[in-house]
């Protein structure tokens, strides 16, 4: 494994490398995070590969989507086998794929959760969730977490308040943020210092109230925050909000980009909290990779919607071919029983993150469900400090060392090190991740 960092300078063809990155600087729009210094040729299993031949472990799945790793032979097969015979259609036509998907995801879930509608991105299913509960409630305020992330369209992006906000006008009319059950730091504590959410929850909602004209179509939330650091709310509450919707004739939406689909060690994290959405968003994970969403609700709203007709003609809309795809990412999860793969190995991974804690202080919390774990780095775990410089010297030192780390960066807080690796990895794989997240980390922050 290299010790140091190769840059595009430094791999073999030295000439075409810099006229790559070249390429990037004259043409290239940058949307977010700084890109990569490696030029990537191809994936497999739990790896990415680069032109110059080093092997980099994935921890975060690609962007938390490949949960069969990548280039699962059955998806490539599939892929194969689909776009030789049907890949897109008129968007109001219906293939056998599609209508396949749509019942067996319903055979899934609980009742009545029963009518699917296939799409390409969390966005834009989160988009047409907050566009139906609009439509058929009548209303159009929609309540989310002050730390959500939600997707890049209009309605998503107005839910969106983690990142992306400033600079670009006017959000869509009738946004309210909630504060984050976040017991690593509480707001509202009870006699213990503890978070006290139940009454973190009343305070909110009375804030919602205060704001509201009076037109609450929907609150909308993940599970467990991804992007607002790995956050997940206190067992009860969840079942707490969703009253709260129903007192104000609200509909429930969770967002289960990344949580959905066996990750969190169960088929859906909600499932843990005995709740049932009004509306369940999927994406991600869907697709194992490919661009494949779903809006999953109840007959009783679908039919509400089409009567007071439902607009979101999309040029992919139904397709075929990654509609095949989920069909086989289902077929996977259910003959490898990859919910309790992922409760396994979550727990091999918590403990040995639980492991790093206790070793390197600048670990302050480690927190997450299943597949999906959360590190947060602070300078001192007294005061929580956080420190911008330290997670991105750990996140590239990890790099060097053939680990790619996902890492979140808000303001106030030094840094959450989002951890999903394939449902597919195996245990050596982990603790090669372990490994190397361990010995960054003691590089950068001994003691």
């Amino acid at each position: 494994m290299s010790s140091s960092l190769i840059t595009p300078a430094a791999t073999s063809g030295a000439s075409s490398d810099a006229a790559f990155w070249a390429d990037i600087d004259r043409h290239v729009v940058r949307y977010g995070s700084p890109f990569v210094p490696e030029i990537i040729d191809r994936a497999r299993g739990s790896f990415v590969y680069t032109e110059a031949g080093r092997q980099i472990l994935d921890f975060t799945s690609g962007q938390m989507s490949s949960i069969l790793g990548h280039s699962h032979p059955e998806i490539v097969a599939t892929v194969q086998r689909q776009i030789a015979s049907l890949d897109h259609l008129y968007s109001g036509m219906l293939s056998r794929p599609v209508v396949e998907l749509s019942r067996r995801l319903a055979e899934t879930l609980p009742h009545p959760l029963t009518k699917t509608l296939l799409l390409t991105t969390g966005a834009e299913s989160n988009e047409a969730a907050i566009r139906m509960a609009k439509l058929v409630t009548g209303k159009h305020e929609i309540v989310s977490f002050a730390r959500s992330w939600h997707g890049m369209t209009l309605g998503a992006a107005g839910a969106t308040y983690s990142s992306g906000r400033k600079g670009y006008g006017p959000a869509a009319p009738g946004n309210i943020a909630i504060p984050v059950p976040y017991e690593y730091r509480p707001d509202f504590v009870d006699a213990e210092g503890r978070l006290d959410w139940r009454r973190q929850l009343d305070v909110a909602f009375a804030l919602v109230d205060a704001q509201s004209t009076g037109s609450l179509a929907a609150c909308i939330v993940e599970p467990i925050l991804s992007s607002g650091g790995i956050i997940e709310p206190p067992l009860g509450y969840l079942a707490a909000l969703k009253r709260k919707c129903e007192e104000r004739g609200m509909l429930l939406i969770l967002d289960e980009a990344q949580t959905g689909l066996c990750r969190t060690g169960t088929w859906y994290a909600f499932e843990r909290d005995g709740v049932v959405p009004d509306i369940l968003t999927l994406s991600k994970t869907l697709g194992a990779g490919l661009p494949l969403a779903a809006v999953i609700t109840t007959a009783e709203i679908e039919q509400a919607a089409a009567d007071r007709g439902f607009l979101f003609f999309t040029t992919h809309v139904s397709d075929p071919l990654v509609a095949a795809v989920g069909n086989t990412v289902l077929d996977v999860l259910q003959r490898d029983q990859l919910d309790v793969r992922a409760a396994e190995l979550g727990a091999l991974l918590r403990a040995g993150l639980l492991s790093i804690q206790d070793r390197h202080a600048v670990v302050g919390d480690v927190r997450g469900r299943g597949l999906l774990q959360g590190v947060e780095l602070v300078l001192d775990r007294e005061t929580k400090e956080g420190s911008d410089e330290l997670g991105a010297a750990i996140t590239r030192r990890c790099l060097e060392l053939g680990l790619h780390m996902n890492i979140v960066q808000l303001p106030g807080i030094g840094g959450t090190f989002r951890i999903a690796p394939p449902l597919t990895s195996t245990e050596a794989e982990i603790a090669l991740g372990l490994e190397i997240l361990d010995q960054a980390i003691g590089e950068h922050a001994p003691g």
